[in-house]
């Protein structure tokens, strides 16, 4: 699939202001300002000065929260989001309601408290971000996650992203069923997207743990749908590693 860019300069725009290059931006700045997060249901709300609220904003981690304070603004984390920050990068401190900062292992209980497939979940959303991937909530699509090479502003997204566990779509009980799969082909290519399948596979070890997350395996398998009214010799953009036909 030909890449979406939203205006002529955008490609350069992009490849001049890298996205590695502005995670580690927002990166270093966490970790100076010592950023902590606040625990809140299935999210995590993180206050930010100017400056910092706009590395958020170029990383695209977290939606703004409309508030009256003027000297600083608040982000909403997904729980996929707060804890790639925390754990993979180690640039924030997530707080609970005693306004104690959790340890992993605590704050990996809560979120599998509050979300049963968040360990397939966050190794997804974990291997496309350390791609360098911005990875957005998919529900608006109906997928998991959306895929974006670059900032929301520059680029339409590439991938509509779909959860499996291994064998048996566990994670998010989706494309189990012919119906299922025919549908979100034609949702994604409705709305201009590759559907992208990311099956976790655990390898016998379970979730007790985020140190299990080393152990798990990604396979990346892109699925389209098969038009029989093109020649076998037609040239297509579309790359993709499984195929399948309707």
């Amino acid at each position: 699939m030909a890449r979406k860019w939203k205006a002529k300069d955008a490609e350069a725009k992009a490849l001049a202001d890298p996205m590695s290059k502005i995670v580690l931006q927002l990166q270093s700045s966490l970790i100076q300002s010592d950023a902590r997060g606040i625990l809140c249901g299935c999210s995590v709300l993180l206050a930010a000065e100017d400056e910092q609220a706009h590395l958020l904003g170029r990383a695209y981690f977290g939606d703004r929260v409309i508030n009256a304070e003027k000297d600083k603004q608040w982000f909403q984390l997904d729980m996929e989001e707060a804890f790639f920050l925390c754990y993979s990068l180690k640039c924030l401190k997530i707080v609970g309601e005693d306004k104690r900062p959790k340890d992993v292992q605590e704050l990996w209980q809560y979120m599998k408290s509050k979300k049963a497939a968040f360990p397939d979940f966050y190794k997804a959303y974990s291997h496309l971000r350390l791609k360098n991937w911005v990875v957005r909530p998919g529900f608006k699509y109906g997928a998991d996650f959306v895929a974006y090479r670059h900032h929301p502003n520059l680029v339409h997204s590439d991938y509509a992203v779909l959860v499996s566990s291994e064998g048996d779509g566990e994670a998010n009980g989706r494309l189990r069923v012919w119906s299922d799969i025919h549908g979100t082909l034609r949702l994604c290519l409705g709305v201009v997207k590759t559907l992208l399948v990311l099956s976790i596979s655990k390898n016998g070890h379970d979730a007790a743990s985020p140190s299990c997350l080393e152990n798990y395996t990604v396979d990346e398998r892109t699925v389209s749908r098969w038009v029989p009214e093109q020649g076998r010799e037609d040239d297509t953009s579309v790359d993709v590693e499984s195929q399948v036909s309707q």
